[in-house]
Parts: structure tokens; sequence; C-alpha cells
């Protein structure tokens, strides 16, 4: 069975990092603590021992389906960018106060737009091993018809949930359920797409 290699370790550290350190200062913002009253703090630590264990998952399963050694890289990725998106959308909130109507769209659109520069390096870099591809333009145009497609997808579906909220709950705190539901809805459309059409092996 293939180990885990060097750039797979510290990819996932960082990548754990990141998602940790700003799942840490959202969950500050909105007060809430983890399941079973722990700290939020405790995501800084815990993030990126979880993540390599969420790759390394995917290199066992690999042996039985290959796809899986790159989805699991991706899906480290993944969640990484989901912490970018969040982390920028409530950057926005928590410097205007404001989290819903036409702002939260333009909130929503900005931090996926950021997420998704973060999202093309990661992928192109790591996940699908492309950085000697010299896709040019072609890739960069099969990216951006994916991103785009991600980010109708991504941002139609939250804007709907903040919407569609029920008035018992707080506008702040539903603004990152409807964060999670875009961003898993995008997700299927964004593998797909890099896989099959961006950094796809010729």
């Amino acid at each position: 069975m293939k180990t885990l290699s060097a750039r797979d370790i510290s990819s996932s550290l960082v990548t754990g990092f990141t998602t940790g350190i700003i799942g840490w200062r959202i969950l500050l913002f909105l007060g809430h603590p983890l399941p079973f009253n722990l700290p939020p703090g405790l995501l800084v630590p815990l993030v990126p021992v979880l993540w390599l264990a969420g790759v390394k998952l995917g290199y066992i399963l690999g042996a039985v389906f290959r796809p899986f050694v790159q989805f699991g890289r991706f899906a480290a990725i993944g969640f990484a960018n989901a912490a970018v998106d969040f982390g920028v959308l409530y950057a926005f909130i928590a410097a205007t106060g404001d989290a819903s109507g036409g702002a939260y769209t333009a909130f929503k659109a900005v931090s996926f737009s950021v997420a998704t520069v973060h999202s093309y390096l990661w992928n192109k870099y790591w996940a699908f091993d492309a950085a000697g591809s010299r896709g040019g333009q072609r890739e960069i145009a099969a990216f951006l018809s994916v991103a785009v497609t991600s980010l109708l997808v991504n941002v139609g579906a939250a804007s709907a949930v903040v919407a569609l909220r029920p008035e018992t709950f707080a506008v702040a705190s539903w603004a990152g359920i409807g964060a999670v539901v875009g961003s898993a809805a995008a997700l299927i459309f964004s593998f797909t797409g890099f896989r099959l059409f961006v950094f796809k092996r010729r």
C-alpha cells in the first residue's frame, strides 16, 4: 500500500491548520462552542490530524478504486475552500453587521470567488498533480467554466436557504447553514468538472 508522501503530509497540515484557525474564529464570532461544550480552539490542533487521516483513507480506498486517492486530497481541499469561503463571508458580516438580502448575496459571491482561486491552486498542484500540465488557455477556460457553474450553484443554493429561513433563527447563524448547503451542492459539480475537463491526464 502506498504511503503518504512528504507533499501529502505538508499539504494536509497546511490546509488543516487553515481550516482549523478559520473555524475557530467563526465559532468565536458566533459565540458557539463545539459539541459537548468543548472550546472552539480545539479545532486548530484537531483538524490537521483529521485531514491527514482523510488523505490516508483515500489511499486505502484507492487500492480498490484509484480515484479515491484524488478524492481524499480533494475532500481536504474542499473543506479548506469552505473555510476560506466562510471566513471571507463572516469577515464581511462582522464588518458590516448585514447578513441578509442583496448584501448577503454580494458577500457570498465574493467569498466564493476567493475560495475558487484557493481551490484552483491546491487542486492543480496537489489533488490532481497537474503542475506539469500545459493546458494554457484551454485549462483556464475549462476551469473558469466549472468555477462559474459551481459559483451559480453555490450562491443560488445558499441564498435560497437564507431567504427561506425560519423566522425563529438568527440571520447570522442561518447564513452559515446557507453557506454549508451551497458548498455541498457545488462540490458535486466541481469534483466532476475538475477531474473530467480541467485536470484530466493527457
